[in-house]
Order: C-alpha cells, then sequence, then structure tokens
C-alpha cells in the first residue's frame, strides 16, 4: 500500500496546486486512483469486506476533498464509488441466496448443524491454543470447511475476544466482490470519458434551423454540443460572451468559428441587451446541487436572470459526474473560490494604491475576484445530461440512483452504533 500512498499523495497536492484543469479531468484520474486503490486493498477472511474498501475508499476521499473543497467532482465520484461497493455487495449477497443448496428444511437444518459444531470445534481450538512445542513442531490442524471464512454466517457468542492474523483473503466470495467492483469502476470511467459525445448525440433535437443560441465563457461540453448540431447541417448562430476576467469566451469562439459556425463575440455588459434576439441559452457549469441550483463561472447568475426576463430558455449542459448530492446550505460545499488579483488588476497599478502615510501601508484599493455565481433552480429550464433530458425537479431522482444517504457526509466522524442509537 506504500504505492498507493505516494500516488494519493501525489494526486492531492496536484489538487491542492490547481495542477488538474477540469472537472471531467478531476473525476477520471479520481475515478482511476480509487480504482487502484480498491485493486491493492488486502483484506483478511475475518472481515466484512465491502466494509474495508469502503473505510480504505472514504479516507482516501477525504484526503482528496480536503486538497481542494472547491473542486466537487472529487467528492461526487468517491460517493459513485462507495455506492458501487455497497449495491455490488448486495448483488453478491443475493447471489448467495439464489444460489444456496436446494433441499428439505430437515437436511438443510442437519448441514447447518455439521458446520455449527465443527466451526465450534476450531473456535474451541483457536481459544485455547496448543503449547510452543507443538506449534513449531506441527501445524495445527484445520479443516478447509472449518475455516473462519468459511463460518462467517455461524459466529459463536460469549466465547470472549480474540484476534485472528491471516493472509490476503482468497476466497471466492472476496475476489467476485473485488472483480464486480473494478468492472463498475471500469464502467464509472467510461462513462466519464464519453459524456460529451453522449450530451452532444441530443444537441439536434434542441437546436433548430436558424436560431441563435447565447453562451458564456468557455465550456468543452457546450463546443461538442453546437458542433454536434453543426455536423447535423443544423444552420444557427452563436453569440459568445467573453466571460470575464478571463476571457475564455474568445477561445470557444475560435474554435467555433475554425468549426464553420457563425459566431459573434460580445461583451458580458451586452448580455441583457442581445437577449431578446436570441432563442435559447446553452451553458457549461461547475456543478449541479441535490435542488437543481448549479454552481457556474462568474457572471452566469446574470445571464440567467436576463433569459428569465425574456423567457429565453436556460439549458445547462452537464455530465453526471458533475450531480452533487449536497445542498447549497451544506457545510461542505465551498461555493465560491476566489481567485487571483492580477487578474483584474496588476501589481503594478495596485501598489500605486497603497497608502504609505499612516506607517502600516494599507491598501486603499481592494480587489475581489470570485470565481463562481450560484444560479438557483427556478432559473433553470432543463438540464441535457449523458442519460438525457431532465427538469430540476428530477435532479433529486438522479441523484438518488448514483449516491447512497450513508456517503453524503464524507468529511464528517461517524458515530459509533452505540453514540448512534442513543442519538436516535
Amino acid at each position: 500500500m506504500a504505492d498507493v500512498q505516494g500516488l494519493v499523495n501525489d494526486f492531492a497536492t496536484k489538487l491542492s496546486k490547481r495542477k488538474v484543469e477540469g472537472s471531467r479531468e478531476t473525476a477520471r484520474m479520481t475515478a482511476e486512483l480509487l480504482r487502484t486503490v480498491i485493486s491493492q486493498q488486502k483484506m483478511t477472511s475475518s472481515t466484512n469486506h465491502a466494509a474495508v474498501l469502503i473505510d480504505s475508499v472514504r479516507g482516501v476521499g477525504r484526503r482528496l476533498i480536503d486538497a481542494n473543497p472547491v473542486e466537487l467532482a472529487v467528492g461526487n465520484i468517491v460517493r459513485r464509488v462507495l455506492y458501487i461497493i455497497r449495491e455490488e455487495e448486495l448483488l453478491l449477497q443475493a447471489g448467495e441466496l439464489t444460489l444456496s443448496p436446494q433441499g428439505s428444511d430437515r437436511e438443510i437444518d442437519e448441514e447447518d448443524d455439521k458446520l455449527f459444531l465443527s466451526s465450534a470445534a476450531t473456535y474451541q481450538r483457536i481459544l485455547h491454543p496448543p503449547s510452543l512445542a507443538t506449534l513449531l513442531g506441527s501445524k495445527p490442524d484445520m479443516p478447509p470447511a472449518c475455516h473462519p471464512s468459511a463460518s462467517r454466517n455461524h459466529d459463536i457468542e460469549g466465547k470472549g475476544k480474540f484476534e485472528l492474523s491471516f493472509t490476503a483473503d482468497k476466497s471466492p466470495s472476496s475476489l467476485a466482490l473485488k472483480r464486480h467492483i473494478m468492472e463498475a469502476v471500469n464502467d464509472l470511467i467510461e462513462d466519464i470519458k464519453t459524456c460529451h459525445e453522449q450530451i452532444a448525440h441530443q444537441a439536434v433535437e434542441l437546436i433548430h434551423q436558424n436560431q441563435v443560441v447565447l453562451t458564456l465563457g468557455h465550456s468543452r461540453t457546450v463546443k461538442k454540443f453546437l458542433c454536434a448540431a453543426k455536423e447535423k447541417k443544423r444552420s444557427f448562430q452563436v453569440v459568445v460572451a467573453e466571460g470575464a476576467p478571463k476571457y475564455l469566451g474568445h477561445v470557444l469562439a475560435k474554435g467555433l468559428a475554425a468549426k464553420g459556425l457563425q459566431t459573434t463575440m460580445i461583451a458580458d455588459s451586452s448580455v441583457f441587451a442581445m437577449i431578446s434576439r436570441v432563442n435559447m441559452v446553452v451553458v457549461g457549469v461547475h456543478a449541479v446541487m441535490a435542488n437543481g441550483g448549479v454552481i457556474a463561472p462568474v457572471g452566469m447568475n446574470m445571464v440567467a436572470l436576463a433569459a428569465r426576463k425574456h423567457a429565453v430558455p436556460f439549458v445547462v449542459v452537464a455530465g453526471t459526474y458533475k450531480l452533487c448530492p449536497l445542498y447549497p446550505n451544506n457545510p461542505e460545499v465551498l461555493l465560491n473560490d476566489m481567485r487571483c488579483p492580477s487578474e483584474l488588476l496588476s501589481f503594478g497599478e495596485f501598489s500605486d494604491c497603497m497608502d504609505f502615510s499612516i506607517g502600516s501601508e494599507a491598501p486603499l484599493l481592494h480587489v475581489l475576484n470570485p470565481a463562481f455565481d450560484y444560479v438557483p433552480p427556478e432559473l433553470v429550464s432543463l438540464f441535457v445530461t449523458d442519460t438525457g433530458g431532465h427538469t430540476p425537479s428530477f435532479i433529486y431522482r438522479l441523484i438518488s440512483e448514483f449516491y447512497s444517504a450513508d456517503d453524503l457526509a464524507l468529511q464528517q466522524k461517524l458515530l459509533p452504533e452505540s453514540e448512534h442509537s442513543n442519538s436516535i
């Protein structure tokens, strides 16, 4: 696990230094790291295999979230993987019940009694171990059928507490659980890689001939969405707001023009003046919250309000990895991030506004550069995801399909069962 710990530390360092660009790349790298953690996790036969994996993934998830709390895609993928582990455990248990031996109730009871007696004899030898000389001379006899992993459903109570030390468990149930989890995580990684294409396939159903579409800033999902409509011989115009202060809209406008789309660049302050000529607003977002609201690049709330004022549909394109099961008022959600002031004002100009007369050199000019806006669900008309189109009121159903309620609070330390029952 030393190599795995090194990979976790390296990725956490990249997240803290903002060296991973984009939510999609962050989600993919997080899923691949968790896949490595699961594959390298060693489990003993005396433990609950799913619980060990959940604890391991949860610990890595806390480490990554602490490295960059603003990137909600990390927590989303961690919770998705935890849900996969819980789901595969239930499916495996259901399969074991289905494949249980058929026979009369009396025969099954006799088999249970034999297994119970053999398990009792095994545990009796463990509770009263042979002498050291006997252990050095020969290994204690333990039939395969009496191995603790085979009799884990027939635990004996009232015999005291003891600990067993085993090598990595390679029982069929353990290997099957890991294999199924790895396959599901691989499917998740593939979904992340292909989500842009799945969203782009729906463009022809939403963008029609001779329409005018407005967007803000730069989004790879929006670019593929618009280009897919162009490839289907749709003739339409795109109005791109530049997305100050980084002006990433310039990059999107040049990319769309290179693909043959008729593109118009406008300043962010011109959105309200242009919105009456627009048929639809299509934007990408940073995260989709549980209530249907979105965290989007700064300036997006202004665009949504303008669209609402002129009854223009406000469409959000986002992969399911951006669905966050938390609400905006949740303490774990960091709604905003302050960017470097130099994006708005150079340090040379800023130094001219220092007051050197009072001795403390306190600045007379303060520069705030927030990164995100929060757009409430009532301003969103439609979500286009890789699973289809959904209204904001349907987001909670999507979240219930991808997340477990037990995994929502990753940052909170779980209470022991006794304290939990007392609190209830």
